[in-house]
């Protein structure tokens, strides 16, 4: 009887060990927030990445309206529509009529424009 429970101590031993190892050698999961930020990152380095032309500009608001073309990072088609801007700095860039290359982020819930220059 001692010695069957000496081989069930060890026994168990070797497998908690097992279990152990198998998990510290896991590779972590990312997180949809890190995918996110990671994502939004890599947008803002690459620079603007949609063309449109500015419909309205609304600075009490702090918004603006662009008819553009595909967001790519967003799998949204082209269309016209209202963006909050990141900062309302932006808004003093453009005038309606003009062409335009800009970043969207999903920020807070929000489309939002992270990034605007003229067009090309």
């Amino acid at each position: 009887m001692k010695k069957v429970s000496i081989l069930l101590l060890v026994l168990g031993a070797v497998a908690a060990t097992s279990a152990a190892s198998a998990f510290s050698m896991a590779a972590p999961a990312a997180s949809p927030a890190m995918d996110s930020a990671d994502s939004a990152q890599k947008a803002a380095a690459a620079g603007p990445t949609a063309d449109g032309e500015i419909k309205k500009v609304d600075k009490d608001a702090g918004k603006i309206t662009i008819k553009h073309g595909p967001l790519a990072n967003l799998d949204m088609p082209g269309m016209t529509m209202v963006f909050r801007v990141k900062d309302a700095a932006m808004l003093d860039q453009v005038k309606v009529g003009d062409k335009v290359r800009f970043n969207v982020e999903k920020v807070n819930g929000a489309l939002t424009v992270t990034a605007i220059e003229a067009g090309k």
